[in-house]
């Protein structure tokens, strides 16, 4: 796949000497690359890198006030320099983009008709022929019934089909080029290798290019032909994709390229801090006038698990295998049924207002801290919000707030900033650092590195590793990232279809997996 040559193949885009510039920093500096047809360019770097920025100009969808230099010459045309009308002739029908997070990207006011079909019917199209137009992108994308989905809303939707839904609107006016930003980020690993099989198949069968913006180097490597290396705006190196992952020429691209999270503490002779005890989810399935429950959907089968004081259990499983559902219902923010027993007490038989006292020794950390931290609190009042009831005066407070700032390697001036203006990795450290300050027991991460490019994920893994040892808290850490699991959790428990399909210390896991499930688990996230 890689070595197919380029002299065959039409010149779609030819980026030129590319520069951005804010009034603070160069964001992006020097980037040129040519782009052919059917061709997957991959641009890869940490988070701030300029991998998004770069191809949001090429939209014309940066902000005004950034000084972009330069040449980005398609069909004739400098992208760089067109005036709205041409913009929006070339935005989706020439060039078209999926976005890294579809929850937010996809309007949750329309349903899947109208998110694919809005472009069909400014296009002049009829209602009729844009709805079959709409339901054979659904079928190219691999969703199945199509005409079911049409009416529903992205939040009556998986992940993956969200995910599906946003690659038919993107290809719905037939791209020329298709720049694919972060498009699994938030997927398990099997669901990432369909998407990607998806959109392979997709350029083949149209013939387009794609620019793939990701910081999985294992993606990149099973998906592209040529890769771009940048790293604080800056091409450090590229070339076609054996040259870049078996000879590296620069530091950064081998640090990139090396997966080693290190490994998780050793197992401590801890006293049981948690123990789940026949927990189960089920969700009440409504319908007719009066909203009758007619079944339920069983999200968790009932359960058993025993967690020590100082130890880490990695969940895993796919999109739907109930990971999140197990978390929610631990850190009692949905119901369940069954016994939730930490330190002795059990929570499931306590009402709300029993149960506020024994919130701070559980935390929860979620998957994306960006929807998860209140934009209009900065990061001092964010990181204080639980601490208010407990009746301290201001300055015991901010002290308390420095130190848990510390904790978690921020920089003590980082209290004055507000969530937009942090990185993916500083914001993670934030709600962390939002839960540390409470001093829980019980820790939840639900996929809290999964949207972190490598460097970030692994700074992240060492600091909780280097908690956990310090202050012998005990994690429940859900990912789909198998490596990331490894790095820090003694034990792993495997959710497939709401049950438990296997349970086992993490390094038999890993050497001797019990399920054909499992093994394809840990094949598909090996580099």
């Amino acid at each position: 796949m890689h070595s197919i040559q380029d002299v065959n193949k039409a010149l779609l885009l030819n980026v030129e000497h590319l520069h951005i510039q804010s009034q603070q920093q160069t964001l992006v500096d020097d980037l040129s690359f040519k782009l052919h047809a059917s061709e997957t360019l991959a641009i890869v770097g940490e988070s701030g890198s300029g991998k998004s920025i770069s191809s949001l100009a090429l939209l014309g969808l940066l902000p005004s006030e950034l000084k972009i230099l330069g040449l980005a010459t398609f069909e004739g045309q400098d992208l760089l320099h067109l005036n709205t009308i041409q913009q929006h002739q070339i935005r989706g029908a020439k060039i078209a983009m999926i976005f890294q997070e579809p929850m937010t990207a996809l309007n949750p006011l329309h349903c899947v008709e109208k998110i694919i079909g809005e472009s069909l019917w400014l296009n002049g199209w009829s209602k009729a022929k844009a709805r079959e137009r709409i339901i054979q992108l659904l079928k190219d994308v691999g969703i199945p019934e199509p005409e079911e989905k049409l009416k529903r809303y992205p939040h009556e939707l998986s992940g993956g089909q969200r995910q599906r839904v946003m690659i038919a609107m993107a290809l719905a006016l037939d791209p020329d080029i298709l720049i694919a930003d972060e498009p699994t980020t938030a997927l398990d690993v099997t669901l990432q290798e369909q998407i990607l099989n998806l959109l392979q198949s997709l350029q083949q069968q149209r013939n387009m290019a794609m620019i793939l913006i990701s910081h999985d180097l294992n993606l990149v490597k099973k998906y592209a032909n040529h890769v771009i290396v940048m790293q604080k705006g800056q091409v450090v190196e590229q070339g076609n994709v054996e040259m870049i992952f078996n000879s590296p020429q620069n530091n950064y691209t081998k640090n990139l390229l090396d997966h080693d999270f290190g490994t998780a503490l050793k197992p401590i002779d801890g006293t049981e801090l948690l123990v789940l005890n026949n927990l189960d989810v089920k969700f009440p399935i409504k319908q007719g006038l009066f909203n009758r429950i007619k079944d339920y959907f069983v999200a968790i089968e009932p359960l058993d698990l025993s967690l020590k004081q100082g130890e880490s259990i990695g969940i895993v499983g796919e999109s739907g295998s109930g990971k999140t559902s197990l978390a929610l219902a631990v850190a009692r923010l949905i119901e369940s049924h069954g016994k939730i027993i930490l330190n002795d007490v059990d929570l499931n038989q306590l009402s709300e207002k029993k149960l506020r006292p024994f919130r701070s020794d559980f935390q929860i950390v979620f998957q994306d801290p960006f929807s998860s931290l209140n934009p209009r609190l900065n990061v001092e009042q964010t990181i204080a919000e639980g601490l208010h009831l407990q009746n301290l005066s201001k300055t015991e407070i901010q002290l308390r707030v420095e130190q848990v700032l510390e904790k978690v390697e921020l920089p003590i001036y980082f209290k004055h900033r507000y969530p937009h203006e942090l990185s993916g990795g500083q914001r993670q450290r934030v709600a962390l650092a939002r839960a540390f300050i409470l001093q829980p027991k019980l820790l939840i991460l639900d996929e809290p590195t999964s949207a972190l490019d490598r460097t970030t994920q692994r700074a992240i893994v060492k600091l909780l590793r280097r908690l956990q040892e310090e202050y012998l808290i005990s994690y429940l850490f859900i990912s789909h990232d198998l490596q990331v699991v490894k790095a820090l959790c003694q034990k792993v428990l495997v959710l497939r279809h709401a049950k438990v399909i296997e349970f086992q210390e993490t390094s038999l896991l890993f050497s001797q997996p019990q399920t054909e499930y499992t093994r394809k688990l840990i094949a598909a996230s090996q580099y």
